[in-house]
């Protein structure tokens, strides 16, 4: 089993910036990937920004490229979610993600998710 802690979120205005973290706990060696997702009302989960576990390699959403950044601390098992240059668009829930291997099939774990309002 994973288990995901997420904090950071809030109110902030336009071309503002906001950090999301997201701590792991539990198996931790079996995680395969790390990634944050959001949810708009009345949307449909998307992906945000993704890291690979093992290797750091990152993917992101075209719409927050060049504004998002995800890392990672291995030392402290979390990631962040650096946002910059936010817009009003990107006001939803953030939910973060861990993808784990056990009992021999991949799963999906996810965080309790934060609200990020962006807005003036």
């Amino acid at each position: 089993q994973v288990h995901l802690v997420e904090s950071g979120g809030g109110l902030v205005q336009p071309g503002g910036s906001l950090r999301l973290s997201c701590a792991a706990s539990g198996n931790i060696f079996s995680i395969r990937t790390m990634g944050w997702y959001r949810q708009a009302p009345g949307k449909e989960r998307e992906a945000v920004a993704t890291i690979s576990w093992s290797d750091a390699d990152t993917t992101y959403a075209d719409s927050v490229k060049g504004r998002f950044t995800i890392s990672r601390d291995n030392a402290k098992n979390t990631i962040y979610l650096q946002m910059n240059s936010m817009k009003p668009e990107d006001t939803a829930v953030y939910y973060c993600n861990a993808r784990w291997y056990g009992f021999g099939r991949m799963t999906d774990q996810w965080g309790q998710g934060t609200q990020v309002t962006v807005s003036s």
